[in-house]
């Protein structure tokens, strides 16, 4: 019979880990170990694997194809091993987690992200808001978030973990029609706002006129607002509702838009609990990425 190896969860902790926070240094950091730890586990795997999973130089770490196929399969034992231990150990997980989330992406991405995590550890209370990003930051300053994920610029790296990235689309009605010279009427969230900002600062490189046509902070009076056509909004792609339509940014003459991304941010101290949370989280969102 041939002799089967057996591969270390740890090893594939460490490439998953690596992969999600981008770095060595970092990765080491949340997985308690030395970067040089964290390096020789790579290593290992691929030993053991005989293929190479990473590409890396000074400033960019990236998967190889072989890598792209492993870093999947990885994640599916991950997720299994994780359910094996919460079964072993679900007595011992309990308590309150406060977790923070924008409306627009709490109602499209989260329910089922929770609802499972809610299934799997009945012994824990979560307590989820979902507000402006502004807002979320200021209650996470206050201590009053465990954890909040927050909409970022891609340019902006120190503000948590991504977790989700997903492209941006000019959102409006099939008869959204705009002339050569006619000023965009915009349906927008209160300043700061990632996709306010994305929509005006295109539009003024682009040298095409705008004005603020309708602000609101819920997602369900911008959606009615630009579906009684007072304006156009910009939304990540998978988010637009079916009523509504993607407009043809070429045909339009609209400005093409940079991805959005969405970050993980987390209290220091998080209890057993929390740090549950934050793992299925980040997993989940980033597998569904």
């Amino acid at each position: 019979m041939p002799v089967t190896t057996n591969i270390h969860p740890d090893l594939l902790r460490a490439l998953v880990t690596v992969v999600e926070c981008g770095s060595f240094s970092t990765a080491g950091e949340r997985l308690g170990r030395g970067q040089s730890a964290v390096s020789l586990q790579i290593k290992r795997l691929e030993e053991q694997l005989g293929v190479q999973v990473l590409l890396r130089n000074p400033r960019h770490i990236s998967l190889t194809s072989e890598g792209e196929l492993i870093l999947d399969q990885a994640r599916r034992i991950l997720t299994l091993n994780d359910e094996l231990l919460v079964r072993a150990r679900e007595p011992e997980i309990a308590g309150v987690v406060k977790f923070g989330a924008p409306e627009d992406f709490a109602t499209s991405h989260l329910p089922n992200v929770l609802a499972q995590f809610s299934n799997n550890h009945p012994k824990v209370a979560l307590e989820v808001t979902c507000e402006l990003t502004l807002e979320l930051l200021e209650r996470f300053s206050a201590g009053n978030l465990d954890l909040a994920l927050v909409k970022r610029d891609p340019s902006e790296t120190r503000t948590g973990l991504r977790v989700w990235r997903e492209p941006l689309v000019w959102v409006g009605t099939d008869r959204t029609l705009f002339g050569d010279n006619e000023t965009i009427p915009l349906v927008v969230s209160p300043q700061p706002c990632v996709y306010r900002k994305r929509m005006t600062d295109s539009l003024d490189q682009n040298r095409r006129s705008w004005r603020i046509a309708y602000t609101c902070g819920a997602l369900s009076g911008s959606l009615a607002a630009v579906r009684a056509e007072l304006g156009v909004t910009v939304l990540p792609k998978e988010m637009v509702p079916s009523d509504l339509a993607i407009l043809n940014a070429e045909r339009l003459d609209l400005p093409a838009l940079e991805d959005t991304e969405m970050a993980l941010i987390e209290a220091p101290g998080l209890s057993p609990a929390a740090a549950r949370l934050r793992d299925h989280v980040v997993r989940q969102l980033e597998h569904g990425a």
